[in-house]
């Protein structure tokens, strides 16, 4: 599988009481991961980090993907940006380019709830696993344990 055409970008924020706080990150087919996150609660500043990931590492991301048939899915009747927040997604896989756009969602009930719960619960279990996979990347990129 070539990597050439295969890119994903997720983003969710709000504009608050602590301004525009956000998590972004993106992963590009030369394999560049770049994950930035902006809180100012408690003074915080933001983080960005950027690494780069293997073609095995990209085409994982991309088997997560395929595998969740997401592409498949229309965020028509998905519930639109509020007060509450907003996130996006967005694939490119070969020919297709498909982005997604829909509030914070803050349970699988909120889900369960929606005009499209399947479609939704789709996004709402990728994103999850795309979180915690880029998580993962960035802390055993960064985070360096002593020996012994």
């Amino acid at each position: 599988m070539a990597t050439d055409d295969f890119y994903v970008r997720y983003y969710v924020g709000h504009k608050g009481k602590f301004g525009h706080e956000f998590l972004e990150f993106e992963l590009r087919p030369d394999g560049k991961l770049r994950y930035a996150n902006n809180s100012n609660y408690k003074n915080d500043s933001m983080i960005r980090k950027e690494v780069f990931v293997s073609a095995a590492v990209v085409e994982e991301v991309k088997r997560i993907i395929e595998d969740s048939e997401i592409l498949k899915e229309d965020d028509n009747n998905w519930p639109m940006p509020d007060r509450v927040g907003r996130q996006e997604l967005e694939i490119v896989n070969g020919a297709d380019h498909i982005s997604f756009t829909t509030t914070k969602l803050g349970s699988l009930l909120q889900v369960q709830q929606s005009q499209d719960p399947e479609g939704l619960r789709l996004f709402y279990y990728l994103v999850q696993d795309l979180k915690c996979f880029v998580f993962s990347a960035m802390s055993s990129h960064f985070k360096i344990q002593p020996l012994g």
